[in-house]
């Protein structure tokens, strides 16, 4: 069976892998038996998801129809969520709107930021693709339309997505340290410079002057004891 292979993150590399050893992968659409979409950044046209036989499916790393859009997982850690997901859908001309071909919920804690996050799903998601691929062309499943009155919506990330204000903190700004890890990044401006929050490591928050090295905020503030952000 050939398959065409369409993601552009280095963390949708496993679902490659999977399907190069299960597969034969070919370049084009008009190629390919079938199309395997892994965050991908690009919208394909109505006339490119009739091209493969058996069509073009989406792996999303949400519980759809939640967060349906461009950053789920970023959404997910930001909301607080304690479950999420992966769902893969037969594709359609709608942002994420396909009927379902296979949903997995996944716990989520609260050390997952979405480098972590991100690979993990993935990784999951190259698991679990070749026997549901081989199932579905088979037949053997049947896709379900989603449930359209529920859905939710997320939306393009920007280097402005992470910024706030220092004398202004967000109540979730550990969530969005975590969901915004590593781009676009959590930042201020103090003393005409810029600051970014880092995940926490095993000794608490890390944070990095512009210009200078990433520390434990403990030793950033003997170096800028005036700095007004104490913990996080």
């Amino acid at each position: 069976m050939k398959i065409a292979f369409l993601g552009t993150p280095s963390f949708v590399q496993p679902v490659k892998d999977a399907l190069a050893q299960h597969f034969t992968l070919v370049d084009s659409l008009d190629q390919a038996d079938l199309a395997v979409i892994a965050a991908y950044g690009r919208i394909l046209t109505p006339s490119e998801l009739n091209q493969p036989k058996y069509g073009c499916i989406n792996i999303h790393p949400s519980l759809l129809p939640k967060y349906r859009g461009p950053s789920p997982i970023q959404e997910a850690i930001l909301q607080g969520d304690k479950i999420s997901g992966i769902t893969i859908i037969k594709m359609d001309a709608g942002v994420d709107h396909g009927p379902i071909i296979y949903q997995e919920a996944l716990e989520l804690s609260d050390n997952d930021n979405f480098d972590t996050l991100s690979k993990n799903m993935f990784l999951r998601a190259g698991e679990i693709l070749p026997k549901i691929i081989t199932d579905f062309v088979q037949g053997k499943i049947k896709p379900k339309e989603q449930n359209h009155k529920e859905a939710s919506y997320c939306n393009i990330l920007t280097r402005e997505s992470g910024y706030f204000e220092i004398d202004k903190l967000p109540e979730n700004l550990d969530r969005m340290i975590r969901a915004y890890h590593p781009w676009p990044g959590v930042w201020t401006k103090w003393n005409n410079k810029i600051v970014k929050l880092h995940p926490k490591g095993a000794i608490g928050g890390i944070i990095q002057m512009e210009g200078k090295k990433a520390m434990p905020l403990s030793d950033f503030l003997n170096g800028y004891p005036d700095f007004p952000l104490k913990h996080f």
